[in-house]
């Protein structure tokens, strides 16, 4: 089932630019039955913003900046969330900010059931990121729109790719050693589920991959098997670290 979505846009902190890839990525994780802009559009740093609002049938919400140095802005987008988590009109938030500021909010709508997703830019402080069940770049978003002809097999080379660390790897293969049956086998969806419980920001598009099998694939540490599944369903597909490197993963988990 689709989750319901309340999506909240901290205006004065996210460009302009970003809408439409973002509203589209949303859309993959269920159906945004609020959106909302929070800002003082009486600022004409803000005029980009209203045309694009009335193409995505966003709200703008009008807040002043009362006391010079105070971001109202964050303050009223989290009376809202309040308001909106006691409606119970939706299950799930999606905070568009790369503000810290929201971690607390994120922690807080999680405790309430709330399914939330973070989306911001890359310079976005590591707690609201794992305050969050899932958090996305925008810069990934804008990247992979320009994109386009990139095929799922090859990573691209601009620089918002991220490079592939040995950190990520070890990340990876404690993972699949979590979830390993007595082969050492383990069941690619899980893995990925799993890497995001873990690690919130954990995505193949920041590596320059659309999905994480070709991600894997491009990996040597790891092995790959497809096994034919019941009822003329597609493939499944199952990973288990190399002989060599399964002993390391055993370690380090």
């Amino acid at each position: 089932m689709d989750l319901n979505l309340a999506v909240l846009i901290d205006g004065d902190n996210i460009p302009s630019s970003y809408i439409k890839e973002m509203m589209e990525e949303i859309a993959k994780y269920g159906n945004p039955t609020i959106k909302r802009i929070y800002g003082d559009w009486t600022k004409p740093d803000l005029s980009k913003w209203k045309k694009i609002l009335l193409e995505n049938a966003i709200t703008p919400i009008q807040q002043y900046g009362y006391t010079r140095g105070k971001n109202a802005t964050d303050s009223a987008m989290i009376i809202d969330a309040m308001d909106i988590l006691y409606s119970e009109k939706v299950n799930g938030f999606c905070l568009v900010s790369s503000d810290s500021d929201f971690t607390r909010l994120a922690t807080r709508l999680r405790e309430a059931g709330m399914k939330v997703f973070g989306i911001g830019e890359k310079k976005t402080p590591n707690p609201f990121i794992v305050a969050c069940d899932k958090f996305i770049y925008l810069e990934i978003l804008k990247h992979e729109a320009e994109e386009n002809e990139t095929t799922d097999s090859k990573p691209t080379t601009k620089s918002s790719v991220d490079k592939i660390t040995t950190k990520d790897i070890r990340l990876i293969s404690n993972t699949i050693s979590d979830l390993a049956d007595d082969d050492g086998w383990a069941f690619l969806g899980e893995i990925g589920s799993l890497l995001q419980k873990k690690q919130p920001n954990f995505d193949s598009r920041n590596f320059g991959f659309q999905k994480l099998t070709p991600l894997i694939k491009s990996i040597k540490s790891f092995e790959i098997e497809q096994r034919e599944a019941s009822k003329g369903r597609s493939k499944l597909i199952f990973v288990r670290n190399k002989k060599k490197d399964r002993g390391t993963a055993k370690k380090t988990s």
